[in-house]
């Protein structure tokens, strides 16, 4: 497994440090992954279908609006 450096806001490490009981790298990494398999489900609909770059990527955003609103991050 490799290591990975994140640059992220003063405020958000602070929010972060008074939840040490949680593994972040474990949410960071099923973060990443989850948004890996909804970029690449987008690529699979656009290589089978008429859509437009534009529109595949209107659905990503679509998708990870509704992803981030089901995972409580927005």
């Amino acid at each position: 497994m490799v290591n990975i450096t994140l640059t992220i806001p003063d405020e958000l490490k602070a929010k972060l440090q008074k939840h040490r009981e949680v593994n972040w790298s474990a949410v960071t990494r099923r973060a990443l992954e989850e948004h890996l398999k909804t970029v690449e489900m987008v690529e699979e609909i656009a290589q089978k279908s008429r859509l437009t770059k534009a529109d595949a990527e209107e659905i990503a955003k679509k998708i990870k609006k509704d992803m981030a609103k089901q995972l409580g991050l927005r």
